[in-house]
This record gives structure tokens, sequence and C-alpha cells, in this order.
């Protein structure tokens, strides 16, 4: 059974070239719907839901944050993806805390759709890398921040935050060890405490642990 998806954006051009896109890259996905604002996406859905939502952020009537809380308020299962062309944080919060699960930039759109579908599709959450380096960035800041008692990151130290956020960006052990002018074992012994503080292993698991306790946060 295919995965169902409804594209919504005031302009045509954006949501011709998403869908021509999955038609001619992506199998087993098919666009059902497409709509130019948020009363339409709710109109499609009440009489047809899809499983994914792609919705531009900025839509006339209902914007994208608004359609995505309601649409999750009344179909619990959606899968929302945030189309935009802001990459500012303050956007992607909003985003997530209405209940979206992907977060993508217009301008890399025909890369990444397909990926955030099938991301989504598996219960996690797709940012576009960029983003996802603004995410962590903010959640580090949190941590600087953090004031309470009990929280495993407040736990981290200085250069433990500094590594972590190098692994976020994607830099290998040995590139970040001659960044910081220590040695290959020092960044392994930073590493595995992190780790062990937070509970995760990987750079997409310390992406997944940020957008919860931006989800989850005050």
């Amino acid at each position: 059974m295919g995965i169902k998806v409804i594209v919504a954006d005031d302009h045509a051009i954006i949501r011709e070239g998403i869908k021509t896109v999955l038609e001619r890259r992506a199998e087993g996905i098919e666009v059902i719907g497409e709509a130019s604002n948020g009363k339409e996406v709710l109109d499609l859905a009440a009489q047809t839901p899809a499983d994914v939502y792609i919705l531009d952020i900025s839509m006339p009537f209902l914007n994208g944050i608004e359609t995505t809380y309601r649409l999750v308020k009344r179909y619990p299962k959606s899968r929302i993806i945030i189309l935009s062309m802001h990459d500012d944080s303050s956007f992607v919060e909003q985003a997530l805390r209405s209940g979206a699960k992907g977060y993508i930039l217009k301008e890399d759109a025909s890369e990444e759709v397909i990926s955030a579908i099938s991301e989504v599709m598996m219960g996690r959450y797709f940012l576009s890398p960029n983003i996802s380096e603004y995410v962590v960035k903010g959640f580090l800041s949190g941590i600087n921040s953090n004031k309470k008692t009990g929280r495993k990151d407040g736990e981290l130290s200085s250069r433990e935050k500094e590594i972590m956020q190098l692994i976020a960006e994607g830099f290998s052990t040995r590139e970040i060890a001659e960044q910081l002018d220590i040695s290959v074992h020092t960044v392994n012994t930073h590493r595995k405490s992190i780790m062990g503080k937070l509970g995760v292993h990987r750079q997409s698991d310390l992406i997944r642990y940020a957008l919860k306790e931006i989800i989850t946060g005050p």
C-alpha cells in the first residue's frame, strides 16, 4: 500500500515541482491532493486523509503552523513536513511544537523531500542539514543557561559541549582532534563521556535528543 501525500503551497510552481520529483523518483508515493492554503488542506483531509502533508509555512488563510496544529489535533497519525524559505531556529521550533515531524528548506526540497517522507513515515524527525546544526546550537545554548538540577545535559563540561557541537556538525574524530588541538584518544574519551551522560550513540541520536528537548521544554 502506497504512501498518500497532500502538497500545499500558494505557488503552483512549487507544488508542481514537488509532485514531479515524487512521481519521477519515488516508488510507492502518491500525491492525492494539492492545496493553495491551509483551509483547503483541512477540507482535503476531511474528504481523503493523507499519510503525509507537505505544507508551506506561509500559506494564506491558515499558515502552515496553524494548519499543522489543527491536522494533528483532528488526525493524530498525520505526519507533517513543513516547507519553508526560513532557516531561523524560531520558525523551526514553532513548527516542531505544533506537531510537525519534518522541516525542509524550499531551496533543498527537490533533493530532500523523498528522504523526509521516508523518515517521518518511520516515526522519526527530518530536518534539512543546515537546520539540524541550528537546532543543536540552540540546544547547547539551553544547556549553558540551564539552572535546573537533575538534568543529565547540565552535567556536560564546556569541552564536552564543544565536542558535542562538532560531532553534531558532522566532524570526524580526527578532524575534531585537529580543530581543538587535542589527541584522538582525548576526543574519544570525551565522546564516551557525552554518550554516557546523554544516552546517545550517533549524530542522528544527538539531533533527536536536541529535538526532544525543544518539543518538551518550557
